[in-house]
């Protein structure tokens, strides 16, 4: 099979930008961190690990509406709503999330949860280094989602303050 000089030319031509390519890149300066000793500063967009938090009274955000696992496209969230009573309340309304649940093995990280949860109660944090040895352990329960009792921020709505819905059957 014969080829022509213009073919060759070409050939020879496109390895030569080749080689010069690598021979420009060789001349950068390293760009590698040594991680974990260095890190790079991160992005204040970054959204890894998810936060349930609480209100300055220690009562937990969470009302167990279950609108984050909706929102989830991975299906990676579990709530199981319970009661409130008056001797054992978890949050300001009249449920609270008894089993919340977040399979990091199924989770995207795309933060609609964070979006679709009326009380802000889930939060994406900055924290990335979310590995572990066995499966098992990236499925986070509520226990090591919740923040702790000094940790919350804000004061929950008061209930009594609300006016009453007035609705009108015909």
């Amino acid at each position: 099979m014969a080829t022509s000089v213009g073919d060759d030319i070409r050939g020879v031509w496109a390895m030569v930008k080749g080689m010069g390519m690598t021979l420009g890149f060789m001349r950068r300066p390293n760009m590698t961190i040594e991680y974990p000793e260095a890190k790079r500063e991160n992005v204040a967009r970054l959204r890894w690990r998810h936060h349930l938090h609480r209100y300055a009274n220690g009562l937990e955000r969470c009302i167990g509406c279950s609108l984050c696992a909706a929102a989830c496209p991975a299906s990676a969230i579990f709530v199981e709503p319970a009661e409130n009573t008056d001797g054992d309340r978890h949050s300001p309304g009249e449920r609270y999330a008894k089993r919340y649940e977040i399979n990091l093995l199924r989770c995207i990280f795309c933060g609609y949860c964070e979006e679709a949860c009326p009380t802000q109660a889930i939060v994406l944090g900055q924290e990335y280094e979310l590995t572990d040895d066995s499966r098992g352990d990236l499925i986070f329960t509520k226990d090591r989602l919740l923040v702790p009792e000094n940790q919350g921020r804000g004061l929950p709505p008061s209930v009594g303050s609300l006016p009453p819905v007035q609705m009108e059957l015909k």
